[in-house]
């Protein structure tokens, strides 16, 4: 599977941004999709992941601001990225798994190149 993210871009405080993840392959629908971000300095932590049936996931510090969704026809998955605030700076990685957990780097097999929101203050 390869994965192409994009949508990233520079957007004031309370503004919003899209991103999008684009898969090659013919068993998209088989996978768990998840958004990483890595803040410059930081880890790589976990922001949204989706399931196989659509069950959704995030963590604590995006709940109720961004939606994570896939289109299986499209081979795609989204983040709706709302209300964005100025530490949710980072690159954003799209990642693919076949696992049945999905809060960690580890649960997962196939990373996106990333893509770089910058939210200003």
């Amino acid at each position: 599977v390869q994965l192409q993210a994009s949508g990233g871009g520079l957007v004031q405080a309370g503004g919003s941004l899209r991103l999008s993840c684009a898969a090659s392959g013919r068993t998209f629908s088989s996978y768990v999709m998840a958004w990483f971000r890595q803040a410059p300095g930081k880890e790589r932590e976990f922001a949204a992941a989706i399931s196989r049936a659509g069950g959704t996931y995030y963590v604590d510090s995006v709940k109720g601001r961004f939606t994570i969704s896939r289109d299986n026809t499209k081979r795609t998955v989204y983040m709706q990225m709302n209300s964005l605030k100025p530490e949710d700076t980072a690159v954003y990685f799209c990642a693919a798994g076949r696992g049945t957990s999905y809060y960690t780097r580890y649960d997962y097999d196939y990373w996106g190149q990333g893509t770089l929101v910058t939210v200003s203050s």
